[in-house]
């Protein structure tokens, strides 16, 4: 006689997910994706992103509590890097312009050197990039606490998924798309236009979850 455990495992292996209306999760640093049904015993187990609290552009606090309820985009960047931090902010800017009227999509960029990128900096990256404060938050804070959300939250670092080295520094191309519950559901690169116009199909997908 099968168990009641087996005989509710096998139901929920049986249910089917459309993986070209459903959006996966992303629960580790393999961004391995998961198709993962409200029925499943994984359901409560999938990957949030940690508490974080961080100051944005205009020196207001930014928390998981700005973010609640809200489909947002997270990267990692640094004002004055040369290299992929101005196509990544173009791209942002364009899932911005998408999204300037819509209250149900935000964006989320941290600074990976806070000792430089200060509130004041920021304000002025905000300003030169027309960043809109409402829409867009660049946020700066403990360093510590920054690159533990990166690494922990976003696994935004793939040398520390192999060195362990917690002194090296952070910098990814990836933009990071979280559901209205702080889940993970795609990773892309920023820095490639087709990329983003993928972001943004996939964010009109979220926007029909309940």
């Amino acid at each position: 006689m099968i168990s009641f455990t087996a005989y509710k495992t096998k139901i929920e292996n049986e249910v089917k997910i459309d993986k070209e209306t459903v959006l996966p999760f992303f629960n580790s640093a393999e961004f391995t994706p998961e198709w993962i049904s409200k029925s499943s015993l994984k359901y409560k187990e999938i990957h949030t992103i940690p508490d974080f609290s961080f100051i944005n552009q205009n020196g207001k606090k930014v928390t998981n509590k700005t973010y609640k309820r809200k489909i947002y985009i997270a990267n990692f960047f640094f004002v004055t890097c040369p290299g992929i931090c101005p196509i990544l902010e173009k791209n942002m800017s364009k899932i911005q312009d998408k999204y300037k009227n819509d209250s149900s999509v935000l964006l989320l960029s941290h600074t990976v050197m806070p000792t430089k990128d200060s509130v004041a900096v920021l304000k002025k990256y905000a300003i030169d990039n027309n960043i809109i404060s409402d829409k867009w938050n660049l946020v700066t804070g403990d360093k510590k606490q920054l690159y533990n959300v990166a690494r922990k939250g976003y696994f935004a670092d793939d040398e520390f998924n192999k060195t362990k080295n917690t002194a090296a520094f952070i910098h990814s191309e990836n933009f990071v798309l979280v559901d209205k519950k702080g889940r993970i559901r795609g990773v892309y690169n920023g820095t490639l236009g087709l990329e983003t116009k993928r972001l943004i199909r996939h964010i009109e997908i979220l926007k029909k979850e309940d």
